[in-house]
């Protein structure tokens, strides 16, 4: 009996401490249990709370996507302050509270806005968003840029024809069709299905596609087995109308330039205004009584330092070799200092040309705005060359109407590279070498059909009308010159326009536009401020 006893209790007292044991770890297990929990919990709550303020972050940016699409030169969010940017962040900050579609405020997004500058429509975004009630923040930053009518080698918007002796280096688009019998490297676009090309482009009076080549056409590109993938029809046509406005936004920069043309600038009719001041971004009408002479304006010569000469051109013989006989000159400046805001507007024709070379950024815009009867031309009356081919260097040209190659700007014989760096829009007019001389409209321009004659054109080309560096004319009608294949030809044969590839986002200061601001590049930042 007593033994049994004794293994009772040592039973119990055996079971009592294994009991307290198992509710010890239970509660251990519990509390680790309910702490993982409450971890957890908090961790996804900061995980939304991140995720809202990533959302409220990428909103920041879609707002000045909008923003700058509505007013392209407001970098200061609306503002006037600050007025010295910060070297490394541009513009700001600028804290807009984030309401959410339900007119809840879900936080805030801080903005920094840096321009690029020198012309260049991109500009670099960075956006902090933050949820109420929170510390905790999301960055995102993005390039932002748009396209403008710089993006092309060669926009038209009528018809098209590369010869087989012409090539094009960069993408080419036309609102009406193109006949491509010439080399190309990139896309040929068309805002047409089909098209009938009139005859002095090509045509044959039948249809053809957007983009197309004649199979006759074998050397030195075969019309039959080349690549064509790149040629893509229909796509959005380009509207010219855009230049009209550009021009006037250019006259109204070159009038806040000076202080004794500033106060126009302001003015509801402002591009109406023809002060006879004469500063270093507005130029005058040489004849103050209105009247106007196709032979008269401006030559401007940019230099390599960054200056422009400038002269009176009072008469031209554009038969004549070279620009120096060809216009009759009289000095008027020398180095001037272009504005900073690279911007030189003439309300007048514009002679224009290099010596030897151009280093800086400079649009030079040519219209007689306050009249609708004619029209100013621009004229490349010599080589334009740029110093550098980085992008640093960038000549514009804006012509209300027409912009053209000067007949005795090519070298008159022998073996040559002709070469001009220019982005040139004709508002409505062509760009084109001439068929006929201005001053002897019955006689052809000089030819050059030698394979060592050679011109390149280096940047890129708008034309409300025509454009073309070559004239087949089928006879001798003045000084064509005769190649055994194809018969007369007034201009450069042998041909390259090449695409300037910097001018896609950082175009020559002013130039319009053509679509909305997109968003080019965007990452997130871990580092603050």
């Amino acid at each position: 009996m007593m033994k049994l006893s004794i293994l009772k209790n040592e039973n119990d007292g055996f079971i009592l401490p294994s009991l307290l044991s198992c509710m010890l770890a239970l509660v251990i297990i519990t509390g680790a249990a309910v702490e993982i929990i409450d971890t957890n919990n908090i961790l996804v709550g900061n995980n939304i709370k991140r995720q809202k303020a990533f959302n409220i972050s990428e909103a920041g940016i879609n707002y000045y996507l909008w923003h700058l699409s509505h007013n392209s030169l407001d970098y200061k969010d609306g503002q006037s302050t600050p007025a010295t940017p910060d070297a490394t962040l541009g513009y700001g900050p600028y804290v807009h509270n984030y309401i959410d579609s339900n007119a809840i405020n879900q936080g805030t997004f801080t903005l920094w806005i840096k321009p690029q500058g020198n012309g260049s429509t991109i500009t670099k975004i960075r956006s902090i968003g933050m949820v109420k009630g929170s510390n905790i923040t999301r960055t995102i930053e993005a390039q932002i840029g748009a396209p403008s009518f710089a993006s092309y080698a060669v926009l038209s918007d009528t018809a098209l024809w590369f010869g087989n002796t012409e090539t094009a280096t960069g993408p080419v688009n036309s609102n009406q069709g193109i006949r491509m019998d010439g080399a190309s490297t990139t896309d040929v676009t068309s805002a047409n299905a089909t098209y009938v090309p009139p005859y002095e482009l090509g045509g044959d009076g039948n249809s053809h596609p957007g983009v197309w080549c004649s199979t006759s056409v074998l050397t030195p590109v075969n019309c039959n087995t080349r690549p064509k993938v790149d040629w893509r029809y229909p796509v959005p046509s380009i509207d010219f109308n855009q230049v009209t406005s550009s021009l006037c936004t250019i006259k109204k920069t070159a009038f806040l330039a000076s202080s004794s043309t500033s106060s126009l600038a302001g003015l509801t009719n402002a591009c109406t205004k023809v002060p006879n001041t004469r500063t270093e971004a507005y130029l005058p009408q040489r004849a103050t009584n209105g009247r106007y002479s196709i032979s008269k304006g401006y030559l401007i010569q940019l230099n390599t330092n960054g200056t422009y000469d400038l002269s009176y051109v009072n008469a031209e013989n554009d038969t004549l070799a070279n620009y120096s006989s060809a216009l009759t000159l009289q000095s008027v400046a020398t180095g001037i200092v272009i504005p900073s805001s690279g911007v030189i507007f003439a309300e007048d024709n514009v002679w224009v040309r290099t010596n030897p070379s151009y280093h800086g950024r400079v649009t030079i815009g040519a219209g007689r705005l306050a009249s609708s009867s004619v029209k100013a031309q621009i004229v490349i009356a010599d080589d334009m060359l740029y110093t550098t081919r980085n992008g640093s260097d960038a000549i514009g040209l804006i012509a209300e109407g027409s912009v053209t190659l000067a007949p005795y700007a090519p070298p008159t014989s022998g073996g040559f590279n002709f070469e001009v760096d220019a982005a040139v829009i004709a508002q409505t007019g062509s760009v084109l070498y001439p068929l006929y001389y201005r001053s002897n409209s019955n006689k052809c321009t000089r030819g050059w059909v030698d394979a060592n004659q050679q011109f390149t054109f280096y940047g890129s080309v708008g034309s409300r009308q025509s454009w073309t560096w070559t004239w087949l004319v089928g006879n001798n009608c003045g000084n064509a010159a005769h190649d055994p294949v194809n018969g007369y030809i007034s201009g450069v044969e042998h041909n390259n326009t090449q695409y300037d590839y910097n001018m896609l986002y950082a175009p020559p200061p002013s130039f319009p536009m053509t679509s909305s601001y997109n968003i080019l590049s965007w990452r997130e930042v871990l580092t603050k401020p």
